[in-house]
């Protein structure tokens, strides 16, 4: 766990008024820009699990990860940046830290609690005696907590409150509390919606934790087409090139919860804003048409290897050693089995951003940034 790291608050003359050092440099100037927290799995972890005892299921810190845009691995999950690097750039913000880093962080730009293999559900990928494994989302809500403390003695109580409310708050999870599901082919219908709410209500727990704690601004990622990627595909024998249903179906499902749910929220929660993100509907057009977005492959990973390139093996260092790697990751919608490359994070980023209510629902990530 990263250590808090809490500043001393002496008096220092700066811009001809008397302040805490906490406002030396940049900080002298009021923050315009509203901070960005972020919450979730591999689609948005920059390397949290860099700092954790878990496996290489669970990383990106070797090679090829990271080759496009840093030369060198970060922990994330694609060859380059990944969509919260993209938002926090609209938004005038620095690149965002993980939490677990062990610098130096201040939080007033906001902070990355993002977990590679993480869920709504604590059980979700808890399995292993002698590992962390991953950081869930109940976790991950306990160290924004902290944050909310720490910013609390560094910049008083009402600075911090006013930064927690205009500051968004960016969730992208679920997809790794149905890999049983789908690995068993489901059950039964009761069964699945039971486990459905289970999930949804432990997101939208931690939504209302956050919003207790001082947030206000959402941005909800709805689970993406996973039954298009090439690791889905290449476990069922003659998809040949199309999406899978059967794993879509629940996506689908969670999705419909999800968005009763949210609207709930909205009605419940003083303040409470968001922008519900259609993250299937992105992911499954891109993969689909990708020459519509630029890209020559859609339905093949750029690392990887078997059918679509779709066993998980990118980096040689999970169970299947060997893969192969494409020249151009740009040129491809996914970069191994699971994840976008970096060249479909920022399109879909782009989208999202700005994107009308097909996309973003009431809000735009922008509007909430602006609002």
């Amino acid at each position: 766990m990263a250590s808090l790291k809490f500043s001393f608050l002496v008096l220092f003359v700066c811009c001809g008024i008397l302040i805490p050092t906490c406002c030396l440099g940049d900080m002298c100037q009021p923050k315009e820009n509203a901070a960005l927290f972020v919450f979730g799995d591999s689609l948005f972890d920059v390397g949290n699990n860099n700092y954790i005892n878990t496996t290489a299921d669970n990383q990106a810190n070797y090679s090829p990860y990271g080759e496009t845009f840093f030369k060198y691995p970060t922990g994330r999950f694609s060859d380059g940046r990944v969509i919260p690097d993209f938002i926090a750039e609209y938004a005038k913000l620095p690149l965002i830290q993980p939490y677990l880093f062990p610098g130096n962080q201040q939080y007033v730009d906001g902070v990355n609690f993002a977990s590679g293999g993480a869920g709504a559900l604590v059980e979700t990928h808890q399995g292993l005696v002698c590992y962390s494994v991953v950081i869930d989302l109940k976790t991950q809500l306990s160290y924004f907590k902290k944050v909310s403390k720490v910013l609390r003695q560094d910049l008083g109580d009402a600075e911090t409150t006013t930064l927690l409310a205009k500051a968004v708050y960016l969730i992208s999870i679920g997809g790794n509390d149905y890999e049983i599901s789908l690995s068993e082919n489901s059950s039964s219908t009761h069964t699945t919606e039971k486990y459905i709410d289970m999930v949804v209500g432990n997101l939208t727990t931690v939504i209302k934790g956050i919003h207790k704690t001082g947030g206000r601004k959402f941005g909800v990622f709805n689970l993406p087409a996973v039954g298009c990627v090439p690791f889905v595909k290449a476990l069922v024998n003659g998809s040949k090139g199309s999406c899978v249903e059967e794993a879509s179906a629940l996506a689908k499902l969670h999705n419909s919860v999800l968005s009763v749910e949210l609207e709930k929220l909205k009605k419940q929660l003083k303040g409470f804003k968001y922008s519900y993100v259609n993250y299937f509907n992105l992911t499954f057009d891109v993969i689909n048409n990708p020459s519509k977005y630029g890209f020559k492959e859609g339905s093949v990973a750029c690392c990887g290897s078997g059918p679509y390139k779709g066993y998980y093996s990118c980096g040689g260092k999970r169970a299947v050693k060997d893969y192969d790697l494409c020249e151009n990751p740009s040129e491809y919608v996914l970069f191994d089995s699971l994840h976008p490359t970096e060249m479909a994070h920022q399109i879909v980023s782009q989208l999202i951003w700005s994107g009308n209510q097909t996309i973003a629902g009431s809000y735009s990530l922008k509007t909430l940034f602006e609002e």
